[in-house]
């Protein structure tokens, strides 16, 4: 093997799970407050109710 496809190896192996484990660190959890919770729920359950709709249409 050549130095060149070597190094492209090894930062190829670098690059990848360096660029897994930054995701993982930067993923956070949304702090929502309730009243934002309320209204993600009931927009959910609207669109819950027009697709089963649409599905009854079919």
């Amino acid at each position: 093997m050549s130095l060149i496809a070597i190094i492209i190896i090894t930062l190829a192996i670098g690059i990848i799970p360096g660029g897994i484990l930054l995701l993982r660190k930067s993923a956070k959890k949304f702090n929502l407050t309730p009243e934002q919770l309320l209204k993600i729920k009931q927009r959910n359950e609207m669109l819950d109710k027009e697709d089963q709709e649409e599905q009854d249409k079919k």
